[in-house]
């Protein structure tokens, strides 16, 4: 394999790439790019030149700012990073905000300027960021000033965090970066990077220990327009995006950045997007395409219920935590319009398996997205037959390159990126997931998926929320333990855990029913709404 030539001075990236025999098979048929792309630049002034300068490209912190706006102010960013702070390109650039506009004005403008940008979550501890700033060597971060002290606590000790600059999140300019780049120009001559050079660093959601991060270069960030928004989505320039996923995951930045920028349309960005916010910004600013996780998307159908009005909404993203069908349906019941369900990864950037708009199901994945093919597989690589549960194995045009990691030869096999999740295929080549590879419950020797009996359990209508573990017992070495939110009012006692079991063994098969029930007040959950199923297994 043969990459172009590198537009960075500093090296580290391309020389952290896995050996090339542990790549993934690349199928880049359906997208071409230039040798020389940036795509910061692809994102804002190109789009200006395509005539979208006055189109709204971000709403946040109660303004909203034009593509031309965008242009210029990551220029001036840009400018600011490699006049003042020494910005080269190949530097490892660490961002460290909520989702908001400066948050977006950053990323891009150090992209621009050839950083390879490492995007973090507000919530990590100085000793999550500096396993982070360790793994990939950083030495400049820009940080929302309301967010200085973990920073500047895992500066003081690293060895290779030199630089640490605030910046206005409130979008008032008033801190140190924002004063320098308003005294630049808003033209900015940007980095020549290679299509193929490293532009983003996404960490798994791990970032504990020895953190994995995953290398993705310009045209991966462009492919997932490209292929996935523009197929699946149908996105066009009156589209307003909205959702909860942190940019700081490579799902939030897919679906509120680089998404809509890529296609003229507007982005709303929220720092705090809980269901209530989401549904607000929703009605006002009649937003079209959402992302979240079906937790949320249960919490605006119950506001729905109270009055709200989301029937602007076109597209209905579900992604990271399957969708149980009991949403799936009530969602299409009130709306009139689909759930679209999809599954992606860190490691391939962004969704890869989904349903369409006039090809959808419950509880159902979807098909490949163009350029991607899947099969199910058995711990040999071999396929099982249709219908049983393996190993989901996936390529395309993006697949996974670990940061200087020997877990590459785990994640990446024959050419086929091995995802974790457990799957089967019916008859007419539909994806159906089962569950993580961990979360599927052996009892008795039979194997059973544990979101399906959180399905059967949501199906019911004492239950709010639910998740489902596999706890030890000395007779079948696994059961089936369900810990349940139920609606208010609902006793939490053997009455109701009797309802509910003879619920789950009249819905599916009786042999997955829950044998423990326990009722608890609310579900640990990560900051994209994904069930945190580790924690209910050590009693968190």
């Amino acid at each position: 394999m043969k990459l172009h030539p590198s537009g960075h001075e500093d090296t580290f990236a391309r020389e952290n790439l896995p050996p090339f025999d542990q790549w993934p098979d690349l199928n880049l048929d359906q997208f071409t790019y230039p040798d020389r792309l940036n795509v910061g630049v692809e994102l804002t002034d190109t789009m200006v030149e395509k005539g979208f300068g006055d189109h709204t490209a971000l709403i946040g912190n109660g303004r909203r700012r034009t593509y031309k706006e965008l242009a210029d102010w990551t220029n001036r960013l840009a400018r600011a990073m490699v006049d003042d702070l020494g910005v080269k390109p190949g530097n490892r650039v660490l961002i460290r905000s909520a989702n908001n506009p400066a948050m977006v004005a950053c990323w891009l403008a150090a992209t621009k300027a050839g950083a390879v940008v490492v995007n973090t979550m507000p919530m990590l501890r100085a000793g999550e960021l500096a396993a982070i700033v360790d793994k990939a060597e950083i030495s400049h971060a820009l940080c929302d000033t309301r967010l200085m002290d973990e920073m500047m606590t895992c500066a003081k000790s690293s060895k290779f965090l030199k630089t640490v600059l605030g910046f206005d999140g409130t979008s008032n300019h008033d801190a140190e970066l924002d004063r320098l780049a308003l005294e630049k120009p808003v033209q900015f001559e940007a980095a020549d990077t290679a299509q193929d050079d490293v532009a983003l660093l996404g960490f798994t959601s791990g970032t504990t220990g020895n953190p994995k991060a995953t290398m993705h270069f310009h045209r991966d960030l462009l492919i997932i327009a490209d292929g996935y928004a523009r197929e699946v989505l149908g996105v066009t320039p009156e589209d307003v995006f909205v959702g909860s996923p942190p940019l700081a995951f490579t799902f939030g930045l897919g679906g509120l950045a680089v998404f809509p920028l890529r296609f003229g349309a507007a982005a709303t960005l929220l720092e705090t997007a809980s269901p209530p916010n989401m549904i607000e910004i929703i009605e006002k600013y009649k937003a079209t395409v959402c992302f979240t996780a079906p937790t949320a998307y249960r919490a605006m159908l119950q506001a729905m219920e109270e009055g709200a009005d989301l029937s602007s909404l076109r597209a209905a993203v579900s992604a990271g935590e399957t969708l149980p069908a009991p949403v799936y349906h009530e969602w299409k019941e009130k709306t009139g319009k689909p759930m679209l369900d999809g599954i992606g990864a860190t490691e391939m950037l962004h969704i890869f398996i989904s349903n369409r708009f006039d090809d959808h199901r419950a509880a159902c994945t979807g098909k490949p997205v163009t350029g991607y093919e899947a099969r199910v597989i058995d711990a040999d690589g071999a396929e099982v037959p249709r219908g049983e549960v393996g190993r989901l194995a996936v390529r395309g045009p993006i697949g996974c390159r670990y940061l200087g990691d020997a877990r590459q030869a785990d994640y990446v096999k024959d050419g086929w990126n091995i995802t974790g999740d457990s799957f089967t295929m019916d008859e007419d080549g539909y994806l159906h997931f089962a569950a993580r590879n961990d979360d599927m419950i052996i009892s008795s020797g039979y194997n059973i998926a544990g979101p399906e009996v959180e399905a059967a359990l949501l199906s019911h209508p004492l239950v709010s929320e639910c998740g489902v573990v596999a706890a030890l017992d000395e007779a079948r070495g696994s059961i089936v333990q369900a810990h349940v939110v139920v609606v208010d009012g609902t006793p939490e006692d053997i009455n109701t855990i009797k309802i509910l079991q003879d619920h789950v063994k009249a819905t599916i098969a009786p042999y997955k029913y829950p044998r423990d029930i326990r009722f608890i007040k609310e579900l640990p959950k990560t900051a994209t709404g994904k069930i945190q199923r580790f924690a209910l297994r050590e009693g968190k």
